[in-house]
């Protein structure tokens, strides 16, 4: 008998091996699985579920993932938190003491499953769970505990348990959807924050919560290997969520999915169908996306109509996308409301209304007119600078402000919507109309090619002569500096001609007066600081180019400057809705949902400035005045980036004393050190202005002596349960009790006497939405310096 070479047996046993690794779902440690196109994945034994890269988002975008492998979809089912995409050539490895580990196509770590010891093999079983096995035989990971957004049958998840919804489509990072088993037995369907992963309130929710006997409270969510999903009570009950007999007969994949748009779905597919097909829905949650206040299924100014069960988004007219790629964004409109008394007093001449049907916005409004006929309904809001939005109905008319929020398109509701609109922006009407302003569009831009030849040669020229002046220019400004940013720079003659010498003055505060001016053909806000530090150029240049370092859209932008001589002004994009004093403390209480809005923006603005911006910022003057809002009344802060800039004599590191009385903290008159915990006291004043739209500091009667302080009356009302008393019968705030005592609470740690008790303001962000328990406060105590003392 011939002798068979030995290494030949050893490679026929490596083969058998291999193909055993295949077949049984068992992995070896030290085996790994690289992204490439044909790469072998780790199979679960019957060869159903499969562990590797699938390509997505073009060719060279692989996300490590488990997926079914014997439908021609390739279905992904889990894939790790984050949802982070590698390139080509990158790896995952089994090993001892690490798990599994996901590194780059450099060997850069960019994931691992955690620490795991004494690991024996892994395993890719056939309810498409990943399993790492110990050495005593013991499960000690497995992917199930971590799902993406899918859930499989023999699948449970508990108390505390959550899975995340996908951007998009073909986009794997965390979405903007949660689905949530609370620990109080509540299943429940919310929105989160996608930079702070804080939750929203909930669109969906189960009612598995008993607060009279806790053990009729949900405790698991069980999807059993029938297909069948439902909430097991503590007691041993159950509520179904699959409803009897829903299940087809047959043999078939079944997978629960929070898909990217915020809808929960059961899922059923065929394992040996008989001709092309697809997943197809069993049941869904919630019933109707769009009329479930809170989902936010489709952004500001957008509207959402149900299309399969499913929401589909579109712009109403007069609006378009903020970003045309994404269709369930935000929409901007094409025209501009002003408050301007010329127009107030012509608002039949300069606007008029689109009507649409069966179209409402309902959590926008601020108004409510009952009873109203329709015709008073359109007068009320043409006449209403505010009103963006009249919605008529059942003889009764709302109000709405931008940004329109939750806006849901419905044949049943039998509506009328009247869009307000500014005449010269209206939409495309007819053909004839489009034809003619077709030609006029080409006469036009004829004429303009002639003229663009005629500006490029006084381009030229001027350029030239710009050039042969340069040296002459500069030796007219003799103290002139240049900030090291691409921020436009202006002569302080141009801008006495863009504000038309400094005419029409938007407001004064301690670093100088703004004034509105035009430059080009866009509004802006023009600072002139007069109380900058003598000889502080070099401090100017400073502060300026940290300024135009910052972005962020609770930020008010600085668009330009001007440094000449002794003159030092700032060019900030202007807000057309004003301060927040002027908005919070007018005629007309805000809504509450609008303030709680504004209150967040605030909140994220300061949490840019200490924590995210590069150069931490901390603002020293936190107060109505320097909150601006834009066109959709998004919050924005001013002045920041400044406090450097005061004279000297109002300025300090330790003892002196900035910002505005009423709003400082403690530490201002003390010989401590200030950080940013100064403005999440300020913030907190603010705060509870924003609640009870009333005035940090009243005196009645212009008497120094009676004088009412907010935060002194907030405990009060707080301690004493009078939160309706706070908050003047605001029967808006009062519905949302809980939300207001949140915000309460959250307002008395602010402005805690000791600044190690005060949060930061991105712990503030997450007790305002709920991602973290506030707990009970304590008493704020006076100060032992009053601030009306401080100027």
């Amino acid at each position: 008998m011939a002798l068979v070479p030995i290494h030949l047996i050893s490679l026929t046993i490596l083969i058998h091996f291999v193909a055993a690794q295949q077949t049984n779902g068992s992995v070896s440690v030290g085996s790994s699985v690289t992204a490439t196109t044909d790469a072998k994945p780790w199979l679960s034994s019957s060869g159903e579920f499969a562990f590797g890269f699938k390509q997505v988002q073009g060719k060279d975008n692989f996300l490590l993932s488990i997926w079914y492998d014997k439908i021609p979809e390739k279905t992904i089912i889990w894939y790790p938190e984050g949802g982070m995409t590698v390139s080509t050539g990158s790896k995952v490895d089994l090993l001892d003491g690490r798990g599994l580990v996901l590194s780059d196509s450099q060997g850069k770590e960019v994931w691992t499953s955690g620490s795991i010891s004494d690991l024996a093999y892994g395993y890719m079983n056939d309810t498409g769970n990943f399993v790492m096995v110990g050495s005593d035989s013991r499960n000690i990971w497995e992917s199930f505990s971590y799902p993406a957004d899918t859930i499989l049958p023999t699948q449970v998840m508990n108390g505390g348990g959550v899975i995340n919804s996908k951007m998009s489509k073909t986009n794997f990072t965390r979405g903007r959807f949660q689905l949530r088993l609370l620990q109080d037995g509540n299943l429940v369907l919310n929105t989160q924050d996608t930079i702070y992963g804080s939750a929203g309130d909930a669109y969906y929710n189960s009612a598995t919560h008993d607060e009279s006997n806790s053990s009729n409270s949900g405790f698991q969510l069980v999807f059993d290997a029938t297909g069948y999903m439902y909430i097991l009570r503590r007691n041993g009950e159950r509520l179904n969520l699959t409803t009897k007999d829903s299940l087809p007969s047959g043999d078939y994949y079944h997978r629960a999915t929070l898909d990217f748009d915020g809808v929960f779905n059961h899922y059923y597919y065929p394992k040996h169908p008989s001709e092309p097909t697809s997943w197809k829905v069993i049941w869904f949650v919630p019933e109707n996306i769009c009329t479930s206040i809170g989902s936010k299924a489709c952004g500001l100014n957008n509207v959402c109509s149900l299309v399969d069960n499913r929401p589909n988004c579109e712009c109403p007219q007069g609006f378009s996308l903020v970003d045309p790629n994404t269709l369930d964004g935000d929409c901007k409109p094409n025209f501009t409301l002003s408050c301007d008394e010329d127009e107030l007093n012509h608002a039949g001449d300069v606007f008029d209304f689109i009507e649409l049907t069966n179209i409402d916005w309902p959590s926008s409004d601020y108004v409510h007119m009952n009873p109203c006929n329709e015709q008073t309904c359109r007068t009320s809001c043409l006449n209403d600078c505010f009103c963006a939005v009249a919605i008529y109905r059942d003889s009764q008319c709302w109000k709405k402000q931008l940004p329109l929020a939750n806006g849901k398109k419905d044949p049943s509701q039998n509506v009328k919507a009247f869009l307000k609109f500014r005449k010269i922006d209206r939409p495309s009407g007819s053909g004839e109309n489009r034809s003619r302003r077709a030609l006029i569009l080409i006469g036009s831009l004829l004429s303009i090619m002639f003229l663009v030849g005629i500006v490029l040669l006084i381009g030229v020229i001027y350029v030239c002569f710009i050039q042969t002046n340069k040296k002459k220019a500069r030796k007219s400004f003799p103290g002139s500096s240049t900030v090291e940013t691409n921020l436009a720079r202006f002569t302080h003659q141009e801008l006495v001609n863009a504000t038309d010498g400094f005419k029409d003055e938007l407001g004064k505060g301690a670093f100088g007066t703004v004034y509105k001016g035009v430059i080009g053909t866009k509004i802006v806000a023009v600072k002139k600081l007069e109380t900058v530090v003598q000889d502080g150029q070099k401090e100017f240049k400073t502060e300026v180019s940290t300024i135009a370092k910052t972005h962020h859209k609770n930020l008010v932008q600085l668009l330009g400057y001007c440094d000449d001589g002794e003159h030092q002004l700032l060019i900030y994009e202007y807000m057309s809705n004003g301060t927040l004093a002027s908005f919070l403390f007018g005629d007309i209480r805000p809504s509450w949902k609008q303030r709680r809005y504004i209150a967040i923006g605030i909140a994220k603005g300061l949490t840019y400035l200490h924590e995210d911006c590069s150069n931490q910022i901390i603002h020293c003057d936190i107060k109505p005045q320097n909150i601006l809002l834009d066109d959709y009344f998004n919050a924005k802060i001013a002045d920041f980036g400044l406090a450097k800039l005061l004279m000297i004599n109002q300025s300090r590191t330790n003892t002196g004393i900035r910002g505005t009385k009423g709003y400082l903290a403690p530490e201002w008159f003390r010989n401590t050190p200030v950080t940013f915990k100064v403005d999440v006291y300020s913030f907190g004043v603010l705060l509870f202005e924003i609640i009870a739209c009333q005035k940090s500091v009243v005196f009645n009667n212009n008497d120094v002596e009676d004088v009412v302080v907010l935060t002194d009356m907030a405990w009060d009302c707080y301690h004493e349960g009078r939160l309706d008393a706070f908050v003047k019968n605001d029967l808006e705030a009062l519905d949302d009790f809980e939300k207001l005592t949140t915000y309460m609470m959250v307002g008395l740690w602010c402005v805690q006497e000791n600044p190690s008790l005060r949060p930061t303001m991105k712990m503030v962000i997450q007790m305002l939405e709920g991602g973290i328990e506030v707990t009970e406060p304590p008493c704020p105590c006076p100060f032992s310096v009053t601030s009306l003392s401080a100027s």
